[in-house]
């Protein structure tokens, strides 16, 4: 290591990895603006906030997860000139407080390290 390598690292520092509890909480802030699928909500996260990433493998396991408890519907939905159906996620209505919590931690936790 050299000097130079700690000025580059804080210059352009790694991308962070969301753990499940983040991917929930992101999920969540996502639906609660209106549906979304899968590959949808990996290119809004890299987009929106290009520091962090969202593996398919946790992201998986964080929309089974809100499935199991209720707090999301998955559906497939055929798209115009797409061949096969694309699954989307919806916010289940009675989730909307508790998603407003969830999502606030995601809010919080991202403006806390900008």
């Amino acid at each position: 290591m050299q000097l130079e390598d700690i000025y580059q690292y804080f210059a352009n520092p790694p991308e962070i990895y969301l753990c499940q509890e983040q991917a929930v909480c992101y999920i969540l802030s996502v639906l609660l603006e209106g549906e979304s699928y899968g590959s949808g909500l990996i290119q809004k996260l890299e987009r929106e906030e290009s520091r962090y990433r969202l593996s398919d493998t946790v992201l998986y396991a964080a929309l089974k997860f809100l499935e199991d408890e209720g707090a999301i519907a998955g559906y497939w939905q055929k798209l115009e000139g797409r061949g096969r159906p694309r699954r989307m996620f919806r916010l289940n209505h009675q989730w909307q407080d508790e998603a407003r919590k969830l999502a606030k931690l995601w809010s919080d936790s991202i403006t806390k390290y900008k």
